[in-house]
């Protein structure tokens, strides 16, 4: 069976790295506006109906834009097996807070409307805020923590000894980061409804994106210099072989300052051999992410501003690309780096399934993955086109 595997072991872990990365940004891009859009609800709408108004706009596509959510934890699970098992266990109060909140959302939009008392609705409405704030800010805190380090290690046998805890997560950085994830969201969200939306709710949307705008490049900005002076980062130091066995206790790991930097630098260190994304790709085109960060989170309101929603959300897109893109290039060949014993850190290198399971997973994703954009895009373009209050009034007995 190792015959037919035309891919070598080393290129199907970049791959696979490079896949994460994609179903990463692109559940940060599908769902996150869902998120964003109900983490603003009460501020965006005044008015009950204002409020159904705004839950229109994301009732058709918010349950289908949740697979990008499955697709990655899916990816984690087969083919990072030990990311899987350390992240979910260790992350565990994380992971729970984020399932209670993702739950919560279905239960506030389905039982909202079942009577027309204010108080109930308002209750509700302020459920489906907390289930559009919890996601990312929990997810954000989680990813800056990586940079931290993690507190687990491995024995000889690979247990996991996690010696953390979820006020552990709520570090500095962790913070930043999990502002960053928010701010991005609702960023993403006010600008899609201001192609969706008309009135009171287009203009406080609009507003709430310029404001959110400024807020993720100032908060992305932070986060570089956090990590240029304010952490040392890891570097491997020896031991490793990209093309080796999944074994994480191989490779020797080190901490150096602006370690994180390594990768953006188009050099190599000198007392450690570290393996770029140079190596393959050359330098350069990495600096293009974070670029891409800023000039969208800088773009995206303007253009919804100025009636130009549809280029608005393709630069909100761009900057949630490039800032999540900027983080994995930075982390890389590390998955999770471990403080509590840094020779424990999962790599890219050591962490992956077997080369025939990648295999056979890269063949599922090649037939599989293009037919769930296709489909995505054709409902998205179904449902093209603004909400307006005039419709809402006409179909008072349905919708939210």
């Amino acid at each position: 069976m190792e015959k037919l595997i035309f891919l070598d072991y080393e290129t199907l872990r970049i791959l696979w790295w490079a896949l994460l990365g994609i179903l990463l940004i692109g559940f940060t891009i599908m769902d996150g506006f869902d998120l964003g859009v109900a983490a603003i609800l009460t501020l965006v709408a005044k008015k009950d109906i204002e409020r159904r108004l705004v839950l229109e706009t994301i009732e058709p596509v918010w349950e289908g834009n949740q697979v990008w959510l499955i697709l990655g934890a899916g990816a984690i699970f087969a083919a990072w097996p030990l990311l899987y098992a350390v992240a979910f266990s260790g992350f565990y109060i994380a992971m729970f807070l984020v399932l209670a909140s993702l739950i919560l959302r279905p239960v506030a939009l389905g039982f909202r409307n079942k009577m027309e008392n204010p108080i109930w609705r308002t209750a509700w409405d302020w459920a489906l805020v907390v289930s559009g704030v919890v996601p990312p800010f929990v997810f954000g805190v989680a990813f800056g923590n990586l940079f931290e380090g993690v507190p687990f290690k491995l024995d000889p046998s690979m247990r996991i000894d996690y010696q953390g805890s979820f006020v552990d997560l709520l570090n500095p950085f962790g913070i930043i980061t999990g502002c960053l994830a928010l701010a991005m969201m609702v960023m993403h969200g006010a600008v899609y409804l201001c192609i969706k939306t008309d009135g009171g709710v287009h203009s406080r949307a609009s507003q709430i994106a310029g404001l959110v705008g400024v807020l993720v490049i100032l908060l992305f900005a932070g986060g570089g210099l956090y990590i240029a002076y304010g952490i040392s980062g890891y570097v491997i130091t020896g031991g490793t072989d990209p093309a080796g066995p999944s074994n994480p206790l191989l490779k020797t790991v080190g901490e150096l300052r602006e370690g994180w930097l390594a990768n953006f630098a188009g050099r190599e260190w000198e007392y450690h051999k570290q393996v770029f994304m140079g190596d393959y790709l050359g330098h350069g085109w990495e600096l293009f992410l974070p670029v891409a960060g800023f000039i969208g989170a800088l773009a995206a309101p303007q253009l919804a501003r100025y009636g130009r929603g549809s280029l608005g959300i393709v630069a909100s897109s761009l900057s949630i690309a490039g800032i999540i893109g900027t983080a994995g290039i930075a982390l890389f060949p590390f998955l999770m780096p471990s403080s509590l014993d840094p020779n424990s850190s999962l790599t890219v290198w050591d962490a992956s399934s077997s080369r025939l399971t990648l295999f056979i997973m890269l063949i599922a994703v090649v037939l599989f993955l293009p037919a769930i954009i296709l489909y995505t895009g054709w409902v998205f373009r179904v449902l093209r086109g603004r909400i307006t209050l005039q419709q809402i009034a006409d179909h008072d007995a349905s919708g939210y």
